[in-house]
Formats: C-alpha cells, structure tokens, sequence
C-alpha cells in the first residue's frame, strides 16, 4: 500500500549493566569511536529492566556477580520482561566457569565472555548480536504492516468479495501487479428499472436510502454464491463469476443468484415501505463469454475488473428486462444446460453493436443443487376501459427520447400492464416515455415510462406494455379508470 509508514531504522544501541563504575568507564571507551552505536550505563541492577524499556536496547551486556541482586536471577527477569525477552544477553564474568555458564545459558543468555574483554571481540559479539535482533525486529514490524494491510483490504474488500476470493488475493504475490488475461467468465448486471425517474422525485436522502437498503441485501446475495461485484453504479450492480477464481459451476452459480436476488425484492421493498419509500423493480441480465480479466489502471490507481465486447453485451441484455425479470444469453444457457433451467421465455433481439440476431432466455427458476425458482407466471387479463386513456409517446434510444412523438390511446389496464392503441407499432423490449391525458385532455404526466411486453397486431398498431417507473398522480389516475370500468 503507497501510504504504508517506512520500517523503523534501528540502530545499534548497548545496555551495560554492571556494579563497578570503572568497568562501565572501560566499556563506554571501548565504543565511543564507533559512530553507528549508542552506549548506555546502568551501575544500579535493581534499575536495569526499568532502563532497558526506556531504551529498548539490541544487546544486554551484563555481570555475574552484583550486589542486591544476582545475575543470574537478573537473566531470569530479562526473559519474564515482555520487553527483553528477545533481546540478546551476553553475560560478563571474572572468570572462565562450565557450570555457570551452562546455567547463564539455561536461562537464556545468549553469549559468555570474560571481562575485561579484548575491544574487537565485544565489538565484533556486539555487531553480530545486534544485527540479527535488528533482523527479527524489522521482520516483526513488516509483518505488522502486512497483517495491518490485510486487515484494510479485509475490511475493504470483504464487503464486495467471498472470504475465498480475498484470500487468493492476499496470498499471491503478484496479486497487485497491472495486466490481465484472456478468460472464459459469466457476469451479471442488474438494474432498478425506472428508478432514474423515481429519484427525480425524491428528495436525495430518500434516493440514497432506497438504494443503499437494496444493495445491502443483494451485496449478502452476490458473496454468498461466491460473486465478485467489480463495481456499483448507482443502482445497478456489476458482478462477476469465474475471476479471480475460475469453478466449473460459474454460471449456473450466477443464474441461482439472480433468481435468490429476484425473491429478495419482497425483503427489499417491505424495508422501502417501513420507511415510506416506493417499491422498487429489478431486471437482471446474464451473459457468459471470453474476457480479458485483471488489475486495470495504473500504478496509482487501479482496479479488478474486465474487459471486452461481452461487456457491452450483458448490459445490452439487462436492458431488455422488466422488473422482476431475468435474461440470459445463449451461451451461459449452454453452460448451464437446459435441462436444469425453467425457460419462461425466449425471443431473437439486435442490439446495438450486434451484427445479426442473438437468441435471449427469460429464466424462471434453476434445478439440481440450487432448486430455486421464481413464482410461475401468470397470463394477465386486462381490463377493458370504459372511456380510452389519450397517450403520447417516443421511443427510447437508450436513456434518451426520441424526436418523433406518437399518438395513442390506452384501451385495456391490469394494474401495471396495459394494452395501447396507436398510430404505429412499436416491436417488443422496445422502452416508451408516454405523456398521460385525462378526459378533457390535461397533461397528467410526461414522465410515465414503459416497455413493450407484447405485440398484439401490427395492423391496426396494438401492443401490450410493462410499467416500468409511474409517478403518483399517474398512477391514481389509471387507478381510479380501472374502478369506473
């Protein structure tokens, strides 16, 4: 991590501790020409563990024998300390003793020598001693820092990816390096239809609100088959499955989670009606394909994430859905094998960028380990109006209107779905923003919009569509006209 703080420099620092001033006097001549360490005296044993904290030394010289307190009593109580327990400890004696030393390093001293010792033999013991408890300290701190590190990118990453996956992040070494390769994945893309026109009319802590009740819960969704969300925008989410890690079963997981994210509208929305938001609509699209997958960036700033025309593709796919419905292309069809899939649907489409016609796949449910499924469909039946709705319309090109308005009526209404009457035809998952008048020809609204489900003829022009997003006086109106038929 760039704002990682630099490991201490630690520098040679030596802790005597010995009774007799005139060997503490020998000792600090002895490195005081030496620029790279620190000397420090300590004539008083009862003091010493209190001073070796205050100055964490790298080394511990030491005598046997002092008054107050043995020395080897005093080797003891440097291991007991937290604070030295790993610091090396040579203990220095009048005398050349086998059992003494045997105990010295019974307790824990780490080297013996006989006082007064030659100058470049301290200096030589005292550098070596040194240098490898430098060593461990320093391997300690970036130990520290990586568990620190981890910890972050835990606490980051693990809102958006399954344990599994942050830990083949964390253990590989190149995990952070730019680059990418070429892989077969399945990813997802979901979408709160009509919710661009529904924040409008919120204020925007209300908007925020809404959207962050849906993305707590399909966030646990997503990470709980194994998802990865490379990205959140707005109020759709970005998921992969099959990157970092590749599994044989990539689609059929991201089909099952599609369907368990497409239950958990109930949760959401009675969460948005205990706060008085609006209920909400979600439309998911599935596609499976090569990709280059892979930090994408720079040095500076980067992300995991993928690239390629199958990108594109799946956000095309998503787009065709209603609420509540879910799409999936030929080939993550295949991956799953049909046989496991409840097909509720399927048409030929051209999206833009396609050179010919893609088959499309409303899935309605997913057999074998997963066994879940969403309600059966059932066939509405419109209601014939007493008096016909006048409507206008455009055809959406993407998130924009078209230039040509259209006139048209509304003959039939089932809550949500309704049957328009036109001056043209308009083919299906084509998406409509319809202008709404009542009886004596007032504008209602110019922001009720709309995906064509059905084409009933082309000739007269008759089609069914799918409400996607009504605003509140639209939405009491065709109330109200339902009641009077």
């Amino acid at each position: 991590m760039s704002d990682t703080a630099p490991l201490t420099q630690h520098r040679i620092t030596v802790l005597l501790v010995d009774d007799q001033h005139m060997i503490g006097e020998a000792l600090r001549r002895m490195l005081a020409p030496e620029q790279d360490i620190d000397f420090h005296y300590c004539q008083d044993p009862t003091k010493a563990i209190k001073t070796a904290n205050r100055i964490q030394p790298t080394v511990i010289l030491q005598d046997l024998v002092m008054p107050e307190i043995d020395g080897l009593t005093l080797v003891r109580y440097y291991r007991a300390n937290p604070a030295t327990r790993q610091v090396p400890l040579i203990v220095l004696s009048s005398k050349e003793d086998a059992l003494t030393k045997a105990e010295a390093f019974a307790l824990g001293a780490n080297d013996y020598m006989v006082k007064l010792p030659d100058r470049l033999e301290i200096l030589a013991r005292i550098r070596y001693h040194s240098r490898g408890y430098i060593n461990l300290l320093e391997r300690n701190e970036a130990q520290a820092q990586l568990e620190k590190a981890n910890r972050f990118i835990r606490k980051t990453f693990g809102q958006y990816l399954s344990d599994d996956i942050v830990d083949a992040i964390l253990e590989s070494p190149e995990g952070a390096a730019l680059g990418g390769e070429k892989r077969f994945v399945t990813i997802m893309m979901t979408d709160l239809r009509g919710f661009t026109a529904i924040g409008e009319r919120l204020p925007a802590e209300d908007v925020v609100g809404i959207i962050n009740i849906y993305l707590e819960t399909m966030t646990e969704i997503v990470l709980k088959y194994q998802g990865t969300i490379d990205e959140f925008i707005g109020d759709a989410i970005f998921v992969i499955f099959g990157a970092p890690i590749l599994r044989d079963n990539d689609a059929k997981r991201a089909v099952a989670c599609a369907v368990e994210m497409q239950l958990a509208m109930a949760q959401v929305n009675a969460k948005c009606r205990e706060k008085g938001y609006p209920e909400v609509h979600q439309g998911i699209g599935i596609n499976s394909g090569q990709l280059v997958v892979g930090n994408i960036g720079s040095k500076k700033r980067m992300k995991y994430g993928v690239v390629g025309r199958n990108v594109n593709l799946t956000a095309r796919i998503e787009s065709y859905t209603v609420g509540g419905q879910i799409f999936i292309s030929e080939n993550t069809m295949e991956e799953c094998g049909r046989h496991l899939l409840r097909i509720d649907d399927q048409m030929d489409v051209m999206p833009k960028g396609v050179k010919k016609p893609i088959t499309i796949y409303e899935v309605g449910g997913i057999r074998g380990e997963f066994d879940l499924f969403l309600p059966e469909k059932v066939e509405v039946v419109l209601v014939d109006l007493s008096r016909p709705i006048a409507i206008e319309f455009t055809v959406l090109e993407g998130k924009h209107a078209g230039e040509s308005r259209y006139q048209g009526t509304v003959d039939k209404l089932f809550e949500k779905t309704a049957q328009i009457s036109a001056e043209v035809s308009a083919d299906k998952l084509v998406n409509l923003k319809i202008s709404l008048f009542d009886h004596d020809g007032h504008e209602i609204t110019s922001d009720l919009y709309a995906k064509v489900i059905k084409s009933v003829s082309r000739d007269p022009a008759i089609f069914h569509i799918s409400m996607t997003s009504v605003p509140p006086s639209a939405a009491s109106f065709l109330e109200h006209a339902t009641t009077e038929s």
